[in-house]
């Protein structure tokens, strides 16, 4: 697997208002700005974060992240290859001088508009299906569903009303179907317990990027299940298009099988340093 051409795209900016993108490499203005990151990402309901550093930006970029509820998003990968990697908006912003640079740290969350502001006003009569509920909640949060193949809902026959935030909505209606939530780039993800989004697999080897020996470990789960579970560390190359609760075929001398991305951590740097992930994994039977 070729390890050159560290490539990524950071987008900021307010929706329906002026905004930037860095990162492209322009034969007139040679390489890319400097920018590292580390991020964060699990199954749980609570947002993802990271913390994504940024040499000399512009004032007019930096003002454009102070406005409020800025939106970020941040690819990369090799050459043309770059997923989503993180999506969220900015909390905290800090720009100092660094040597003779001028650095900004952006801290950003995923998904904090939509999780803290959202408040929202439910009304079904008759007989309701939990999924509508959902997606409906979704709806007002502004946010896309995925919602797995094996995830099933139950009906509620006498209707269903809530006022309240949406987040705990959420919580109730998939605690009432024995189904679990998070928020991955934006994206609403319903599940059963400890099951991928999908059945699409991602191969881990040595071919595909797979780096050292997996370490076994011991992962307390952030779902309804309360005992701890035991599954594997692995780290990578860059791969941002592997994500928590995909599904992963493992194959290497310690170990071989199926199993679920249940935390991820991503740390890159353009120019030296690292550009690796490290991810918890959940046997999936």
């Amino acid at each position: 697997m070729e390890q050159f051409d560290r490539q990524y795209r950071l987008v900021a900016g307010v929706p329906g208002g002026s905004g930037f993108e860095v990162g492209e490499v322009k034969p007139n203005l040679g390489v890319a700005l400097h920018v590292a990151f580390s991020l964060d990402k699990t199954d749980a309901e609570e947002p993802n974060t990271s913390k994504i550093s940024v040499w000399n930006l512009s004032p007019a970029q930096l003002a454009i992240l102070d406005q409020k509820d800025c939106t970020v998003t941040l690819r990369a990968g090799y050459g043309s290859n770059m997923p989503v990697i993180f999506a969220g908006n900015v909390t905290h912003v800090c720009t100092q001088k660094d040597g003779a640079d001028t650095l900004t740290e952006i801290e950003v969350s995923d998904g904090r508009a939509a999780l803290r502001d959202t408040y929202i006003t439910l009304s079904y009569v008759g007989v309701i299906n939990g999924k509508r509920i959902i997606e409906d909640a979704a709806t007002k949060m502004g946010v896309a569903v995925a919602i797995s193949e094996k995830a099933s809902f139950i009906d509620f026959p006498n209707g269903y009303s809530y006022v309240g935030a949406a987040k705990v909505a959420l919580s109730k209606i998939c605690g009432s179907c024995g189904l679990v939530w998070t928020l991955q780039n934006g994206v609403l993800q319903v599940t059963k317990p400890n099951e991928p989004i999908s059945t699409r697999v991602y191969l881990l080897d040595a071919s595909s990027g797979l780096l050292d020996i997996p370490k076994r470990v011991s992962i307390a789960s952030s779902t309804a299940e309360k005992d701890a579970q035991i599954g594997w560390e692995v780290r990578y190359f860059m791969n941002g298009a592997i994500g928590v609760n995909d599904y992963v075929r493992l194959e290497s001398k310690t170990v071989t099988g199926n199993f679920r991305v249940a935390k991820l951590s991503m740390d890159g740097d353009n120019l030296d340093g690292e550009w690796t992930c490290t991810a918890q994994l959940l046997e999936v039977k």
